[in-house]
Order: structure tokens, then sequence, then C-alpha cells
């Protein structure tokens, strides 16, 4: 990526404003003021054929007529005049393009959107929107939009795909008393998008944390991989993730891949920290910023109040930071500096007496102790202290300390005074909230935050034992005949190929061939219909198990396919799979889609007929860790039946692992053959007894 262009799009030392207006009310006039207003010292250059000068600037015909260098163009034209003007931008020489016009891709012109990137591009320039309000950066002075001021000083920095929002957000910033450097609008994201953005943001010397609201992204992989790279704190909220807009799907994967899952999962991969709501995201955003991350599990937590120690104690569990009993030496110390009737235990409770003395002492104690890896300070305002006190106490505490690799959160609970004093204490660095749950929230995140990037580290799993050729031979032979799918067979062939163990099966036409195979496969067996018409069998009545006798297989093989008829009258049979029979084994699901913004991605959750009514799934976009496949197992509702329960030994969680990250693997290697797939049921027996998958499908994507 060409660092200078982007710089010149978001940090420009000279800007043309085409369509600049000496209206009202015009956004060419809007964008001019809030130049001039934010004080920006680069180069203006209003472009108005029918004007002189607007606010004081001379006016220019186009951006040709201008003798001094362009950095970045602000485009507020008609829709039908931004190509010519592209043209004259980049006869000039200009680096960015902030097209603030609507009427493209949002209106379903998407043809013409891509008409000027290509022109753009034609010229080496980048183009951010369209339809977007513009960049704002407080470090350059720079209010290059039409919203109304810059925000609030500070350190983080926004990317937003909605504008409105972004504008409201501007406003929030001193409202929050939480500030940004800069606010981006990426509207359209025709070009430059999310990853374009966090690359770039993560070299700006004047942002800390990235912050990102997202509706959806177009290229998700990009996204991972640049957030991967990322030394700086990412946090996203993600709107839009009901189930609502979720594609009907022929796999059962198909059916379970929720929007939100799939994104959760992917911004984890991705290092990014994920809000869940809007102030979700200024509180995450706000200590990101201002704390190292959490690299331990013990929070410490000191108040004057039992009842906001309860919550907070709540809350602690709840964001998956469980408190635990301070060790006895630091209780000791503790107990120092409160009452008889205080408790040292953890929360530490030094009641309602407690002054500045004694928050002090006991946040200084507490803050260097080794065993204490992030400390939440609670105070709940009384007639007795003074909150801006209790504040300037708490900073002077941390800072005798010397210790700035753990985080410390602070939440005052009262009225103006305890407002006043958080918003000191968030001016010198230490974040504060009006509630325990909040502060905790925020101290999770930081928790979470240090697990994912650690997890960013681990390379994908990598096996030498696959036979990509073979996989290919059996999907084109399908491909030759005219399917878009695979039988069974044809599936497990495949899943065989990348080292998945399947049972061992073959497909009988007749039925003396199936009392032959049956014959030669063994006893007891199953046997199910094989059409690629049916795709849930055991509701064709298709499947039987238990299989025990010639008898029985030549009454079941007419049996299947008298069903088979009855349920779908015109399927076209291919035949009846005579499989071996594996034994019982806590039933799992592995599965695939090639998702639109992530690509393949894969599935696993609790198997057999209950997987979509129980909807107990979990994803990771492949391919992956196998220390990932193994949280995975841990991610389910249903992992402490795979752990082992009531005295039922462990399941076979290595083998378990091997074979996701091999099911990952391929959905990778494959990713331009495979749509979607299952391998439902996977049988998993008791640890170091491995697994079987039972049953395959595989969809081909169009060609």
């Amino acid at each position: 990526m060409n660092m200078d262009v982007l710089n010149g799009l978001f940090q420009p030392k000279s800007v043309a404003v085409v369509g600049a207006s000496a209206t009202l009310g015009k956004i060419g006039h809007t964008v001019l003021l809030n130049l001039q207003k934010s004080q920006y010292k680069g180069g203006i250059f209003p472009i108005n054929p029918k004007s002189d000068e607007i606010l004081g600037f001379k006016c220019y015909g186009n951006v040709l007529d201008v003798q001094d260098p362009i950095d970045a163009a602000i485009i507020t034209v008609p829709a039908k005049f931004v190509s010519q003007i592209i043209d004259e931008c980049g006869e000039k020489g200009v680096k960015g393009l902030l097209v603030i016009t609507s009427g493209f891709s949002e209106v379903g012109l998407v043809d013409l959107e891509q008409e000027l990137v290509a022109k753009a591009h034609s010229y080496g320039m980048r183009l951010l929107g369209p339809n977007i309000v513009g960049v704002l950066s407080n470090s350059d002075d720079f209010n290059g939009s039409f919203a109304p001021f810059l925000p609030f000083k500070g350190s983080a920095s926004l990317v937003s795909q909605s504008g409105a929002l972004l504008i409201g957000i501007d406003a929030q910033t001193y409202t929050r008393g939480i500030g940004f450097d800069k606010l981006i609008s990426i509207g359209n994201m025709s070009d430059v998008n999310f990853a374009d953005t966090i690359e770039w943001l993560d070299q700006d010397k004047n942002t800390f944390c990235i912050s990102l609201y997202v509706e959806g992204l177009k290229d998700g992989r990009r996204v991972i991989e640049v957030g991967r790279k990322t030394s700086k704190p990412i946090v996203a909220l993600k709107s839009g993730v009901s189930a609502h807009g979720a594609a009907a799907a022929a796999s059962h994967t198909g059916s379970l891949a929720g929007t939100s899952k799939i994104y959760k999962s992917a911004f984890a991969q991705a290092g990014i920290i994920q809000a869940e709501d809007l102030d979700n995201l200024f509180d995450r955003t706000l200590v990101l910023t201002l704390q190292p991350p959490m690299k331990g599990e013990n929070v410490l937590i000191i108040t004057n109040g039992g009842g906001v120690g309860v919550l907070a104690t709540d809350s602690a569990e709840k964001f998956g930071i469980p408190l635990k009993f301070a060790p006895p030496d630091l209780q000791e110390e503790l107990k120092k500096y409160m009452p008889s009737f205080g408790s040292a235990i953890n929360p530490v409770d030094l009641t309602g007496m407690a002054g500045e003395g004694w928050y002090h002492d006991t946040v200084k104690i507490g803050f260097q102790h080794k065993w204490v890896d992030g400390l939440v300070i609670l105070y709940c305002e009384t007639a007795m202290t003074d909150p801006l006190g209790i504040a300037k106490s708490i900073k002077k505490a941390v800072d005798s300390t010397g210790i700035k690799d753990k985080p410390i959160v602070v939440s005052f609970v009262g009225g103006e005074r305890s407002d006043k004093a958080m918003r000191w204490l968030v001016e010198n660095g230490i974040p504060a909230y009006g509630g325990p749950d909040v502060a905790l929230n925020a101290i999770g995140a930081l928790k979470e935050y240090a697990k994912i990037r650690m997890d960013t580290l681990d390379a994908p799993a990598k096996f030498d034992d696959v036979d990509r050729d073979e996989a290919l031979k059996v999907i084109n032979f399908a491909r030759n005949v005219g399917r878009d799918s695979l039988t069974e067979l044809e599936s497990k062939q495949v899943f065989k190929a990348y080292g998945l163990p399947v049972t061992y099966a073959k497909i009988a036409t007749s039925e003396d061939e199936a009392v032959s195979f049956a014959e030669e496969i063994g006893f007891p067996l199953v046997m199910k219909i094989v059409s690629l018409d049916i795709l849930h069998k055991s509701d064709a009545g298709g499947v039987k198990v238990d299989v025990n006798s010639v008898e029985d297989v030549r009454k079941f093989y007419n049996e299947i396919l008298k069903n088979a008829k009855a349920y779908k009258e015109d399927a076209e049979i291919i035949g009846v799979v005579i499989q071996e029979m594996a034994p019982w084994g806590t039933e799992v699901i592995l599965g695939s889609v090639n998702d639109s913004t992530f690509g393949p991605t894969l599935m696993f959750g609790l198997g057999g007929i209950f997987v979509e009514v129980l909807k107990d799934v979990t994803f990771r976009v492949a391919p992956f860790s196998k220390k990932q496949a193994k949280e995975m197992l841990n991610e389910i509702q249903g992992a402490p039946i795979l752990a082992g329960i009531r005295g039922e030994k462990p399941r076979d969680r290595e083998a378990l692992a091997d074979t996701i990250c091999r099911y990952a693997n391929m959905i990778y290697d494959l990713h331009d053959e495979i749509s979607e797939s299952d391998a439902n049921p996977v049988l998993v027996y008791d640890e170091g007894d491995g697994l079987k998958v039972a049953d395959a499908r595989i969809l081909l994507t169009k060609k």
C-alpha cells in the first residue's frame, strides 16, 4: 500500500474544495467554512468557476488553474460531474480524493462508482467514499468535512461507515469527555476501506487506539491479515448482526452461519475487540487508549461501599474475570488501612470512613503487589470526602509505584463533584466510569485484548499427508457429469484425501450388490439412501442402522428405496450406501460455508439431528492453529459433555482438534471448489480412541 498517497488523503498539506460555494447551507460552503474555523494551516483552494473569492479565499475555475501542489481534493459537486473532476485532479497530480458526493452504489449505480475508482487508480490516486462526511484530524487542525467541529481532543481515532453516526459521535465526544484525534468517514468503501485505514492509522503517531463502526466489510480476510499485524488496539462495533438477513442454505452449516457469530470469531482472529453498543464503544475505546493490556487473571477491587463491591463482583464474573481472594500477605497489609469491620479479602471494603490517605495507601500497596494483574478502584461519594481529592490520591499512589504494565480502572458513583473528579482522572490518563459494571467491562476488555493478541501469534496448523490432487479428481469427475454436489461417498473421498477419518462404505445399485458389499464389510451395518435430491436422509426414512443380517440387508434395501420415492417421487436415486457401523460416540458436527465476506469459514458444534434446534455452534475463518481449534471446543454450551460429565470419560479432544484443523485446511485449500460442506455426525470416542466421520456432504461452487 502506498502510504504517501494515504498521507495525502488523511493528513493533506494542501486541499482543494471542488464545488466550494458562497451559499450558506450548501455542503461546498460548510466544508470551506469548517477548514477555516479549524484553523487549518495548509493551502486551501476553493474551486468554483463562477466566483472570485469565498470566505476570503481566492477561487479557481478548476484544480488545473492552481499553481501550488494539491494533496487532497474534497469533491462536493453533483454526481454527474465527478468523473470529469477526477480527470482534472489526476492531471494535476492530486494524491487523494474525498468524495462527499452521494448518488452512486448506495442508489444502485455500482458501475458508475467502479468507473470512478478505475479512473482514480489510472492516475495513481486513492478515493475515499463516495457518500462520505469527510475527514477530521485534531493533530492537523483539519476539518475536511461537513461535521460541525473537530472532536474533543484525544488519542483514539474512529473510522465509521455511517456518516450520520460519525456526526453524532463528534458531538458526543464533548458530552462524554472522551476524545479522538481523527474521525474518518469511509462511506461506500469503493476504494479505501477498513483494512486500508487500519493499516494507515497503525503508523499514525497521534493514534493510540483504533475504533471502528462497521455495517459490513468488503474484504474481511484482509481485515484479519492487517489486524493481526497491527501494534495498536482495535475495538469495533458491528451493526446488522441479526439472523433476519441470512440467506437460505442447503447445508446445516449454511443455515446456522449467522452473521453475528462469524463476525465475532473473525474479529477475534484479527485481534479486534468487539463492542456491544455505542456506549460500550466509547467505554472500551477509552480504556484501550489509556491503559496497557491485562496479562494475568487476578483483579483486585478496592471500594468504600459494600454495595458497589457486590455489583462489581457480579460484573467481574460476567466479563470473564471472576474474583479470587487476595493472598494472605496482601490482606494483612491492607488491613492496616481500614477499621476492624472492613474486609480485605477482595473486594477490599475500606468502609465509608475511607478518606484520601486510606485510598492512597491501599492503592499503592495493591497496585505493586506481584499477585495483582489489574486494579479496579470504586468510590461512592460521601459528605465527609472530596471526590477530586480521592481522585488525586489515586493518581499519586499509582505514579509513586512507577508501574506502567498493569492497568487501573476507576468508577465513582455520585453527583456533579464525582463527575468532575472522573473527568480529571481521564485527563490524567486513568479511565473512569459512572458505574462499577462499566469499569469491570472495561478491565475485561483489557484482559480480552491481551488474550486475542497472543492468539494472533499462533501460525495455522499444517499437514504433510494431504492429497489435494486426489480430492480434485473426485470433484472434477462430478463436474464433468454435470453435478454441482458430491454424493456421500465422493464427499468422504475428499475428506479422506485431507486425512479425516471416515467410515468405510460402498454404494450398491441392486439388492444382490448390497448383500455382497455387506458381507465384505461385515455386520453390523448402516444403510442410507444416496440421492442428491434428498438432503436430509432421516426425514425421508432413508437411513437404517444396526443392520445385522443378509435378510435385513435385502429387506431394508427395498424399504429405503420405497421410502425415498414416497418422500420425493421425482428424486434421482443413485443407490444405497452400505457402510460400516461405527461404534456409538458423542455426536458433533463440522461444516463450512464460503462466506461472502471472510471466505472459507468453519463451524463446529454438537451434531446429530438436533443441531439446527440447539444451534450450539461456533465459527472460525480458515485456516487457524490447533490452539484455536481447542478453544472452539470450549466455546459451545456442550463443552462439559466433551470434557466428561457424571462419571463419563473425557472425549478425545486432541483427535477432534486435529480433525477440525484438517477440515479447515481442506476448505481453505479447496475454497474455489467447495461452497458448503458438512460432516454430521462425527462420532467422538473416549480420550485416546479417536473419532469417525459417519456422514458427509459437499456442495460445489457454481462455475
